[in-house]
């Protein structure tokens, strides 16, 4: 009887097959539709994109590029990839006969690390701007005692920095250790830095040396396309990107490239890039997310989506001054993009114990390194981003209600922490005890379900699926 049964259960839905995994989804859904999403790297992507991103495209192999493929019955896949790329350089306003993309990397990682395997041979050296100053792990970060980072162990790295009393880019000092260090590749973007890059001075500091520069911009590409942020394709060689945040897609990565006539700079950058994401780095692509993300860039190229992303600026801009107006110290003064520092130092609080009560009152933001900080591990700040509430439709005045919250939060924990002291576990036994903690919950909860939410309809969660 079971032999005979054996594919009874391919055609039945996921509550009906797997009852805990849905559950445990629709939990998820709830905590995302009660919460307030702070987290810079984190947004709310669309129904469409979902429905693509969970198609029968995940069931397709298909190695190699559109029209050069190791496996047959390609070729309404080799369409959406093309659909993908095409769309990819619209949406960033490029020409297709001066760039290129590459729209199969898993993820920005992944993207970063074979960008470097096309430009540079093992060993070659890197700059990137340093972790605790707000770069990336995959930009070449190493401690003192490890390499932490493929890109660190794989090549040689030496990181610059941050002014260390105003938090903005110090490209003299850049430009002195390139001058020392000589890099083949220069890397610009950042995971924690709210303002601008200045892209030509940047170029020209890599042609003192004949380096290439590479950025990502993993966190502002949303903007970047709406054309809210300023443009690396004019000086840069490369420039990788992730495919959420701020560009509200799917999980991913794209590598742009230059292309050039044979002969000339960069006219074999297109092969190094293919050639490095596979079969160097990767098998099959995802063609279920390169689908999504095809969707997601339809959607970035829409006029729609510059008012996002004005209003994402808008919004940042606008949580960093009511957190200043309330005392607090925000790296750089301010913000020029979706994200904001906010260094608690000064407030003798760690960015792990903010992180941990603001996850008690139904808030939800990383610990961050701040420069100067002596250990990435024991982070003296937060990070706070404006793009998925502003999906949800928020505005200003709602995120100088949210540095209220934040406020509250804030002073809790600091509290909370003369009693307690500084173990974290003893501080979070006292977070399950306390009565404000429990208040603020619900009031943020209450705020947080007064908007909308995109790609789902909360109504559709199950009552035992709601709280906690």
């Amino acid at each position: 009887m079971v032999a005979e049964n054996w594919n009874a259960g391919l055609n039945t839905t996921l509550v009906e097959e797997d009852k805990e995994i849905y559950d445990l989804i629709q939990k998820e859904k709830w905590r995302q539709y009660s919460c307030l999403e702070l987290i810079a790297s984190e947004n709310f992507t669309s129904q469409a994109v979902m429905e693509a991103n969970g198609s029968a495209l995940t069931n397709k192999y298909s190695e190699g590029l559109p029209g050069a493929r190791y496996y047959g019955g390609n070729e309404w896949v080799d369409e959406i990839e093309n659909l993908c790329r095409a769309r990819a350089l619209a949406a960033f306003h490029l020409s297709p006969e001066k760039w290129g993309v590459n729209v199969q990397p898993y993820s920005g990682s992944t993207a970063n690390f074979s960008a470097l395997t096309a430009l540079l041979s093992p060993h070659e050296r890197i700059m990137g701007l340093d972790l605790p100053s707000g770069g990336h792990l995959t930009h070449g970060y190493a401690t003192a005692k490890k390499k932490v980072s493929s890109s660190a162990i794989y090549f040689e790295s030496l990181p610059y920095q941050v002014d260390m009393k105003t938090g903005i880019l110090d490209y003299d000092k850049l430009e002195q250790s390139a001058a020392l260090y000589r890099p083949k590749l220069i890397i610009c973007g950042a995971s924690a830095y709210a303002r601008e890059w200045d892209y030509a001075r940047l170029r020209k500091i890599a042609d003192q040396h004949g380096a290439y520069l590479m950025a990502d911009i993993a966190h502002i590409s949303g903007l970047v396309a709406a054309q809210e942020a300023a443009d690396p394709f004019a000086h840069c060689d490369v420039v990788t990107t992730t495919t959420h945040k701020t560009l509200r897609g799917p999980r991913a990565g794209l590598i742009f490239f230059q292309r050039a006539p044979k002969g000339e700079k960069n006219s074999d950058l297109e092969d190094k890039v293919n050639f490095a994401v596979f079969p160097s780095n990767q098998g099959g692509p995802h063609n279920n997310t390169i689908a999504g993300i095809a969707v997601a860039l339809k959607q970035a190229a829409s006029p729609e989506f510059k008012i996002y992303a004005k209003q994402v600026k808008l919004n940042a801009v606008a949580l960093a001054e009511a957190l200043k107006a309330k005392g607090y110290k925000i790296v750089t003064d301010g913000t020029d993009n979706h994200l904001v520092l906010w260094d608690l130092r000064p407030n003798a609080l760690t960015g792990s114990k903010m992180e941990k009560i603001c996850d008690y009152v139904n808030i939800t933001v990383n610990k961050n390194a701040v420069h100067g900080d002596s250990s990435a591990l024991v982070p003296g700040g937060v990070r706070l981003g404006a793009p998925a509430l502003t999906s949800r439709g928020l505005k200003e005045q709602d995120f100088v209600k949210i540095a209220d919250f934040l406020d509250q939060a804030a002073q809790l924990a600091i509290t909370i922490q003369k009693s307690t002291g500084k173990l974290i576990k003893d501080f979070v036994v006292a977070l399950d005890n306390s009565d404000e903690v429990k208040a603020l919950r619900k009031n943020v909860e209450a705020f947080a379900r007064s908007f909308a939410m995109p790609g789902f309809d909360p109504a559709t969660v199950p009552e035992d699926c709601r709280g906690h």
